[in-house]
């Protein structure tokens, strides 16, 4: 009977660690998925291979695989330069360095995309809880999640991957 109990004990402690390395956070309420016609153009225009030539694997990794890089890692996630943060897979517009702030949960966040084609969101309901994840809406790879708990004017937080951006400095 003692082995069921550390056997049980075991499994709830590698579920709340798989949960934390993942990066994820509580469900909060999330703006609805796009329910715009999709302008993305099909991610099957590069092959795996060619995808994981072009791109570092944790790049690959974030963007293919629907990864999360670990908090407060990513090289964007403090940054304050001026610019465009671009798709690294397309080189996308997706957010103005403008809308960027500090949200306190280790990955850059921002407030509103550059423009509503920028990105897309789709339903995730993966590990216990439901999210709104962000795609680019040009190419479809994987950014992150947005959630409801941002800042006014919009109440949004696009919470980004540094790997699936690229800073443009402006010109």
């Amino acid at each position: 009977m003692q082995n069921y109990w550390i056997a049980l004990i075991a499994l709830a402690l590698i579920a709340v660690l798989l949960i934390s390395l993942s990066g994820r956070r509580p469900a909060v309420t999330s703006p609805a998925p796009s329910q715009t016609p999709s302008t993305q153009e099909p991610a099957a225009q590069k092959s795996k291979a060619e995808w994981k030539e072009k791109l570092s694997p944790e790049q690959y990794r974030i963007c293919w695989q629907k990864g999360t890089e670990q908090a407060f890692t990513g090289e964007y996630w403090d940054s304050t330069q001026a610019g465009t943060y671009l798709c690294v897979c397309c080189s996308n517009p997706l957010f103005e360095a403008e809308t960027k702030y500090k949200s306190g949960t280790g990955w850059p966040s921002f407030w509103k995309p550059s423009s509503e084609q920028s990105v897309q969101t789709n339903a995730d309901r993966g590990l216990f809880v439901s999210r709104t994840e962000v795609v680019c809406g040009k190419c479809g790879a994987h950014l992150g999640h947005v959630f409801s708990d941002g800042p006014q004017p919009t109440g949004l937080r696009y919470c980004i991957n540094s790997a699936s951006l690229r800073l443009k400095p402006p010109e």
